[in-house]
């Protein structure tokens, strides 16, 4: 391909037609008319050989050779734009500003409190406001929307329109009572499914089965789950002073073992870590007040 041959335009238009899957709203997001940006569609099929876009019931669909298409040419616009962008001097300890995360409920208590107090410390003028990730595939199409600013926590979905960064991994621990845990040996395998279970699920019910019971189910074992609670908060105090048992990510329960009453024990099985990670818009690097937020995020998770 002769890259001289090549409008620029018309990577922005695409990548606009990619957020926006609508050919009215993408032309009026980058300033063109619906004629103009029907044109430009045209340009970038023959370009790529490719329909790119498919309009359906849903809207423009992508095709598998636009998904495959979204991140480089993302980047590659990113890389342009920050290169171009004028040097604003942006100075944490005297801008002003309002940043926008959504979080899971892990990220809530682990990432957050972390990250207010460096906030305080080094931009006591950014505003922070949280909002929960209640509804994943919601709270991805509010940050595709530039709603909200950022997404912290485990298992977020995946999107070809934003940016993903492995803040760290996180295990899981057993908690008991302490002064159950200070009788004897350590949690064996079968006192892990003898014992009753404390669970948090959100969702209500028993929760669905996650990878504690995948990993049981495989030895041919089951648990049972004598108390379920909505809130992750709830787990250790309905642990302190009873026979429960229950199973949680490390950095939460070590949070709330001393005032809860609990003690932290190995859990008996090997389940897998998870990722607790970081997604933001691909717009974000043309924003340096945003892009010294997101490199203050993982900061506070290199920390942790």
């Amino acid at each position: 391909m002769n890259l001289a041959a090549v409008d620029l335009n018309l990577l922005v238009a695409f990548e606009a037609l990619m957020e926006e899957r609508n050919v009215t709203r993408a032309g009026r997001r980058i300033g063109l008319a619906q004629p103009s940006m029907s044109s430009a569609l045209t340009r970038l099929r023959a370009l790529f050989g490719d329909e790119l876009f498919i309009r359906t019931a849903a809207g423009m669909q992508p095709t598998a050779r636009a998904l495959a298409l979204a991140r480089p040419i993302g980047e590659a616009l990113s890389q342009i734009r920050e290169t171009l962008a004028p040097d604003t001097g942006f100075e944490p300890a005297t801008a002003r500003r309002r940043m926008t995360i959504a979080v899971t409920d892990y990220g809530d208590l682990v990432v957050v409190p972390a990250l207010v107090s460096l906030l305080r410390q080094e931009a006591p003028g950014i505003d922070l406001v949280v909002r929960p990730i209640a509804d994943p595939a919601a709270s991805l199409a509010a940050l595709e929307r530039g709603d909200v600013d950022a997404l912290i926590g485990g298992h977020l979905p995946e999107s070809a329109r934003t940016v993903r960064h492995r803040l760290f991994e996180e295990d899981f621990v057993c908690i008991r009572d302490e002064d159950r845990a200070a009788e004897g040996a350590p949690l064996t395998a079968d006192d892990y499914v003898r014992l009753p279970h404390a669970l948090f699920s959100s969702a209500g019910g028993d929760g669905s089965p996650g990878v504690v019971d995948a990993v049981l189910a495989m030895e041919g074992r089951k648990r049972r789950i004598a108390v379920t609670l909505a809130h992750v908060v709830a787990v250790p105090f309905a642990v302190a002073g009873t026979d429960l048992v229950a199973t949680m990510a490390r950095r939460v329960a070590t949070r709330f073992a001393t005032i809860a009453g609990v003690t932290l024990v190995p859990l008996p099985y090997e389940v897998p870590a998870f990722a607790i990670d970081l997604l933001h818009s691909r717009r974000a690097t043309t924003d340096p007040a945003l892009t010294w937020f997101l490199a203050t995020i993982e900061r506070v998770g290199r920390s942790l």
